[in-house]
């Protein structure tokens, strides 16, 4: 009888350079203790985050796309994040539409102080994505 492995999400974040990357750094070093399933990518500004950076990440098998920036008004670059929250309202409509949901793409304001927050967020986010199942599109484009 074989015994079946839970699945366990694959998720790809994006994360603001100035402060939801030094969250995450801050949430290491203070030994906070979240989900291992999270990869995370450093980026200058949530605002350089290309929509077809989430899209590529859902078609080669991620299960969940994480955008992590600066809360709005706390912007580097001024206004950054607030072009993301456009672009990310926009991507997960266009992603529907093709038969993925919208949940497997998380836009979240963490701070660099907020590394209980980012744990947090990162743990909540994979359970999420877990309920929702793999990435229907996981084996098609490896």
């Amino acid at each position: 009888m074989m015994q079946q492995v839970a699945f366990e999400p694959r998720i790809v974040a994006f994360l603001c350079n100035w402060c939801s990357y030094a969250g995450a750094d801050l949430a290491g070093t203070s030994r906070v203790q979240y989900s291992p399933n999270v990869h995370n990518i450093r980026v200058n500004c949530s605002g350089r985050v290309d929509p077809m950076f989430v899209i590529q990440a859902i078609m080669k098998g991620a299960d969940g796309v994480l955008i992590a920036g600066c809360h709005p008004g706390d912007c580097h670059y001024k206004i950054g994040n607030l072009y993301t929250r456009r672009r990310v309202m926009v991507l997960k409509e266009v992603l529907q539409t093709v038969g993925i949901e919208p949940g497997r793409i998380r836009l979240e304001w963490v701070s660099a102080s907020e590394a209980n927050k980012f744990g947090a967020v990162v743990d909540d986010f994979v359970n999420q994505v877990r309920e929702l199942g793999p990435n229907p599109l996981r084996g098609s484009s490896r």
